[in-house]
């Protein structure tokens, strides 16, 4: 268990009516008695973060007010994963209600053209008459790209997130938090929520201006926090500060279904109940993301940016074509992935680097995402794609794990010559190389990778949060761990438990694979019911069904807290993920 200041934790219990485990939990996470309000209960009014703190945010809204306002045609370049399509979706949606009939959209083929701004995309949206552009979840940087855009007179705003070096590219405005003279302290957004900061900031510039003076209805932003709540949420952002609130207030406009693109995607995989983070991470995000994994990158920034149902419902279909298409893709890839690491030993080395030229562009982040899982450490993979000058280069993507910026490591890499590009941010990033290089930049990430692991603090010995009985597991405390602590991702995982001295009264086989068992404390009392998942076939799920059938010695179980609903019942459920006998 993580140490924590006790007295803290009674003292926030105490004047917050929280189970001390919850008081304890909040406290080891660094939440002091004056922030637990914020943390449980963050509201707009009281919690929103100021954009206006963002270096170059002012600067910025008042010009793009301005163009607005003199009816300057302004056009949106963003990425093509979920969180360059929701960006798309709020800055298109925000530029339609205040006037901007034609929005002028490019999104890079992720196959023909790689991840950031390019050249032709920039002379595109100029010659669709654009003055400005916006772009979104890259571009910082896009120095060459951004040169090329100033040189035909574009006008532009880089709206992003990424890693930013001492150098900023020639942008007319760079609004990112991760620019070295920023001092937000927001560098936890992804692009979605800077976009919808810059929408803020511009409205609140139009405003000023006089814009909505003559009766021209100011649009309420709020109803496009399910955007923001999609994209945080799939991007995988650490889950602290204004994440909590832009996530929790997202995901209760989601409930209502008005985006017809996230309804649609909903209706496609047939989820009816409320959505949830789950929902948007396996269901949503995959869909969205598909589409470009097999040449038809706009997709899911046309999906979310539309209003009419049919047209919504006909995207979502289609996004789930690919999406199939792209599971089977996936799965051929990253097996032989897998066994090439084995065979070459590259589980030995920091970082794993693989390329193929049979391997499928558009997959390589997928598969280097499974490689991290399976392996336990930063993974690379390499696809071959055609470049504009019908020259063969290598697109890439790398996973990262807790401790080790990877981006820092390609934008080194593209610094010492041996990357065309390289970027992202700490836990992921993509990059293009040179067939010829491979064997380099193999050695470098070894060299790089391996002296940030080097600074690593040990690892603890457990990810526990805290140990509990079977009657502390109560309906209450369940409420709070999926509600108020919720929701959870990177700087926020999670929690774990320990159900310590618990019997195993009964255990079955549901759903093919999954062990659902009964348990109680040792010394009686209530009991909760429990599901071991896809566990049937292992270690752990034979041991709960000989220890239900033996009544075995008391275990002590490892695992999380979930709130279960059934029809219109409430119960607490505990979710296992590993088990042994033994003292705590």
């Amino acid at each position: 268990m993580p140490a924590y200041d006790r007295a803290l934790a009674t003292r926030i219990a105490q004047a917050h009516g929280l189970p001390e485990m919850v008081a304890a939990l909040l406290v080891s996470r660094g939440v002091g008695f004056d922030g637990v309000e914020g943390f449980l209960a963050p509201n707009i009014k009281s919690h929103f973060p100021d954009p206006l703190k963002l270096t170059s945010m002012r600067e910025a809204a008042t010009a793009v007010a301005a163009a607005i306002m003199g009816g300057e045609k302004i056009g949106i370049l963003a990425d093509f994963d979920v969180d360059g399509a929701t960006s798309t979706g709020i800055l298109t949606r925000f530029l339609r209600a205040v006037g901007q009939t034609d929005v002028p959209l490019y999104i890079p083929d992720r196959l023909s053209e790689g991840y950031g701004p390019n050249n032709k995309a920039f002379q595109t949206l100029k010659d669709a008459g654009c003055s400005w552009v916006l772009v979104a979840d890259s571009g910082t940087t896009a120095f060459s790209q951004l040169q090329y855009a100033t040189d035909i007179a574009l006008k532009t705003v880089v709206i992003d997130h990424h890693e930013a070096e001492a150098q900023l590219p020639a942008a007319t405005y760079v609004v990112n938090p991760k620019r070295r003279d920023d001092t937000s302290g927001y560098t936890m957004l992804a692009a979605c929520g800077m976009s919808f900061l810059f929408s803020v900031a511009v409205n609140t510039a139009l405003r000023v201006a006089g814009f909505y003076n003559n009766g021209r209805a100011e649009p309420d932003l709020r109803q496009w926090l399910d955007l923001v709540a999609l994209g945080t949420i799939c991007d995988m952002v650490p889950m602290v500060g204004p994440n909590r609130l832009l996530v929790r207030a997202g995901f209760a406009k989601m409930a209502a279904r008005a985006n017809a693109g996230i309804d649609a995607l909903l209706k496609v995989g047939k989820i009816t109940e409320v959505p949830d983070p789950d929902h948007a991470g396996f269901v949503l995000g995959p869909r969205i993301n598909a589409g470009s994994r097999v040449h038809q990158s706009d997709l899911g920034a046309r999906l979310l940016s539309t209003d009419d149902p049919e047209e919504a419902m006909r995207l979502a279909w289609l996004l789930d074509d690919c999406n199939i298409k792209r599971r089977a893709m996936q799965k051929e890839m990253v097996s032989h992935a897998a066994a090439r690491v084995k065979a070459y030993g590259y589980d030995a080395d920091p970082v794993i680097l693989l390329d193929d030229p049979e391997w499928h562009p558009g997959l390589v982040g997928l598969c280097a995402g499974d490689l991290k899982e399976r392996f336990g450490k930063p993974a690379c993979v390499v696809g071959y794609a055609t470049a504009e000058d019908g020259t063969l280069e290598g697109r890439g993507s790398g996973r990262s794990v807790a401790g080790i910026n990877i981006a820092e490591s390609f934008i080194a890499a593209r610094a010492a010559g041996i990357l065309v590009k390289g970027g992202g941010h700490a836990m992921a990033g993509g990059f293009t190389v040179l067939p010829d290089r491979i064997k380099d930049l193999r050695e470098f990430l070894k060299n790089h990778i391996g002296a940030q692991a080097m600074q690593l603090p040990p690892s603890p010995e457990t990810g526990v949060d805290a140990v509990m009985s079977v009657r502390s597991l109560t309906v209450e405390m369940a409420k709070l761990v999926n509600g108020a602590v919720a929701p959870y991702g990177a700087g926020h995982p999670e929690p774990s438990f320990i159900l310590t001295d618990v019997l195993v009264q009964n255990a079955d086989i549901v759903g093919g694979n999954h062990v659902r068992v009964t348990l109680r404390d040792r010394d009686g009392g209530p009991t909760v019911k429990a599901v071991a998942f896809r566990a049937a076939e292992g270690e752990l799920g034979q041991y709960l069904l000989k220890n239900a059938r033996d009544a075995a010695m008391p275990l002590h179980l490892l695992g999380h807290v979930h709130l279960n609903v059934w029809q219109g019942r409430e119960s607490a459920e505990f979710h296992i993920s590993d088990g042994f006998v033994g003292y705590v």
